[in-house]
């Protein structure tokens, strides 16, 4: 009966450690709503800040620097487009219908298959078909203002005189939209939303996707654990798979995702074994 006892008590003593150490020693994930949109107040704004709002959507939400930067070449630089439009314009590929800079810009953001640069189009499409998404839609959802703030923005990185106007209703369509969204949103329940939401495809072959930026997913789960699953989500530069750069996914994907979304991310990609997985 003593030894018993001894057993219990050392029992309860091992409990209360591991749960002391998981409550106050290991850093907990706290879920987080991702960042509420910009509200913009366009009536007041001059052509300058209109500008830097622009700025402000390609190095943020839009997560245009992602591919258009100077390291990974996942795509053609920013600070060259300006320039390259004419070239582009009368290129016998090009299927669009712009006829200048602007026009141009705002075609290539939500029709990006208008025209492909070549040595940029997806894996196997011969330059017929970008990689990129339409902006305005999926996780980037990019507004008609912020779509066109964009535009002014690359227009003045190329010198060129900015030729879009600053919409003058846009600013209480934003508010509207804000009042509508609430302070944040519930989490996802299906890793078909998240995969969406968080434009996964983009980049992944995954879920029927077919983006080949990154690495491809549909077997990860045969060769990788939960542990480098959840490392390489909050830490996506810890460990960099063979043939691809460092800083090409975003680092705060522990800020924009709920505990249970992360989670339910996890579950899915290790259960994935061939290329026929699907959620």
């Amino acid at each position: 009966m003593r030894n018993l006892a001894k057993t219990v008590f050392f029992s309860l003593l091992v409990i209360l450690a591991f749960a002391g150490f998981a409550n106050f020693v290991v850093p907990q994930l706290q879920p987080a709503a991702p960042p509420e949109d910009e509200v913009l107040d366009l009536s007041a704004m001059t052509m300058d800040q209109f500008v830097a709002l622009g700025g402000r959507v390609v190095e943020g939400k839009g997560t245009c620097m992602l591919c258009h930067n100077e390291v990974g070449g996942r795509a053609p630089p920013l600070s060259e487009t300006v320039a390259q439009i004419p070239v582009r314009l009368a290129d016998a590929r090009y299927e669009g219908s712009a006829t200048d800079s602007a026009s141009y810009l705002y075609e290539s953001m939500l029709e990006p298959s208008a025209f492909v640069v070549a040595g940029f189009g997806k894996a196997g499409s011969g330059d017929t078909e970008s990689p990129m998404p339409n902006v305005s839609g999926s996780s980037i959802g990019m507004s008609e203002a912020e779509i066109l703030a964009v535009i002014a923005y690359l227009q003045d990185l190329g010198g060129e005189d900015i030729s879009v106007e600053i919409p003058e209703d846009a600013g209480a369509a934003a508010e509207d939209e804000e009042e509508e969204d609430g302070e944040g949103r519930e989490p996802f329940e299906t890793v078909e939303e998240i995969i969406d939401e968080f434009t996964c495809g983009a980049c992944h072959m995954v879920a029927g996707e077919e983006g080949d930026l990154g690495p491809n997913l549909n077997a990860i789960g045969g060769s990788r654990a939960h542990d480098y699953l959840r490392r390489a989500i909050l830490d996506p530069n810890a460990d960099i798979a063979e043939g691809f750069e460092a800083d090409l996914m975003p680092d705060d994907y522990g800020e924009q995702m709920f505990a249970s979304e992360l989670e339910m991310l996890i579950d899915f990609l290790a259960g994935l074994q061939g290329e026929g997985s699907e959620p």
